[in-house]
Parts: C-alpha cells; structure tokens; sequence
C-alpha cells in the first residue's frame, strides 16, 4: 500500500459519501423526490413504499442531510487534492475520524429509530468509502 493508493482512494471516499448530497437535496422538491424517498425505502429495508416525502419537515431534514454530505465530499476531494502532499498520514486518520464518527452516531440513531437496516448497510458503505485507508501507508521514499 503506498501513498498514491491512499491519495486515489480519498477521491473513491469523496464521491461516495458527496453522491448523496445530490439526491438527498433534490428531496425538496415534490418533482424529484423519487430518488430519495427510494433511498430512504431502500435503507428502511424492505422496499414497500412506504416511505414518502408529504411532510415539510421531512424535505427540510433532506435539504440538511442533502448540503451536509455534499459538503463533506466535496472537502475530503479538496484535502485529497490540495493537502494531502503536505500531511498525508493526518488526512488518512482524519478521513477516518470522520467515518467512523458518522458511522457510529448515524447507525446508532437508526437502530433507536427502529431502522436496524440502515445500520447493516452502514456497514457496507463504511467499507467501500474506507477502504484501503485503514492500512498505513508506506512512507514516500524520500528525495535523494
């Protein structure tokens, strides 16, 4: 495992957790709804359409989660991009930090919501926006 490896992978860590900020946000709206009510269908498994986007607050609780999890992407692809080169192993733990915190606080609330499933799918995406980063890179070899 090397830093690049880490680097490329921050960027796979950036769209998963950004890709649904989109989705999400579009929630607001009665016209594109669809994607996030079948999102939120899909995590409060099984798929029965009973999820729905009639409520205010339940759109406004989608523009949050919308805004925050873009946002977060769109920071993790600026540290991969812009700061990485300068602190590469504090990025790493960073990253980290932030997915396991989410991961945590978020499947916990869902089991005390009474949405188990979220917590077993939690485990998936954990995986694949983590990835390799749980491994410590070999250092850089150093100029000569």
């Amino acid at each position: 495992m090397n830093q690049q490896t880490h680097r490329r992978w921050l960027k796979v860590t950036a769209v998963v957790i950004g890709s649904f900020g989109p989705v999400f946000s579009l929630g607001t709206m009665a016209a594109t709804a669809e994607p996030a009510r079948w999102t939120l269908d899909l995590l409060h498994w099984p798929i029965d359409g009973g999820t729905t986007y009639a409520h205010a607050d339940t759109r406004f609780l989608s523009a949050l989660t919308g805004g925050f999890l873009f946002g977060w992407g769109v920071m993790v692809w600026c540290l991969s991009q812009w700061v990485y080169d300068l602190a590469p192993e504090a990025i790493r733990r960073a990253v980290l930090a932030g997915l396991c915190a989410w991961f945590v606080l978020d499947s916990a609330g869902s089991i005390a919501a009474g949405v188990p499933s979220n917590a077993v799918f939690n485990v998936l995406v954990l995986a694949i926006a983590a990835g390799p980063l749980w491994v410590r890179p070999r250092e850089a070899p150093q100029p000569a």
